[in-house]
């Protein structure tokens, strides 16, 4: 059976979309360019130095971008921070109950250091973007990046 042509135009728009994505010279979140100067919707990927760690896709990226780093973001605002929290902290069992839940890991101090600390790295990890508006093209560009770049913190797996 033939690919659909459909499917196969999307796919064939992912490798020149890597292309931009890797010649851009990296910024931080803290150092954005102007909106005027930023897509509106597209994938972000985060690393740091040779090191990929995360890539994500938004159709509001400034937005987004600015929820992993802004202090007053929650663990639903700022999930990879949360993540990497729950690394630096050994907390890496999820749980439905009240005791050791999400919110309730926020109220520890260890936990809740390690979420701002988080934050702050993330903030200072180079950061690339590139535009994708189709939402499925977005999807499947994200998936693409992160396996081409071995991105650490994308597994795809469901929850």
């Amino acid at each position: 059976m033939l690919i659909n042509p459909d499917f196969a135009a999307m796919i064939e728009k992912l490798p020149p979309s890597l292309e931009r994505l890797m010649a851009m010279v990296p910024v931080t979140i803290a150092t954005l360019p102007p909106v005027e100067a930023m897509p509106k919707s597209g994938i972000y990927w985060l690393s740091e130095g040779s090191a990929s760690i995360y890539v994500g896709r938004s159709r509001r990226i400034r937005e987004r971008l600015q929820e992993h780093v802004r202090p007053s973001s929650g663990h639903n605002q700022a999930s990879f921070a949360f993540l990497l929290a729950r690394e630096m902290t050994g907390r890496l069992d999820a749980t439905y109950k009240a005791v050791g839940s999400r919110a309730s890991l926020l109220t520890e101090v260890p936990f809740g250091a390690a979420f701002s600390q988080a934050k702050e790295r993330i903030r200072r990890m180079d950061l690339r973007f590139v535009e994708e508006t189709h939402p499925v093209c977005q999807c499947l560009l994200e998936v693409y990046v992160a396996t081409v770049v071995k991105a650490r913190y994308n597994d795809f797996d469901s929850h």
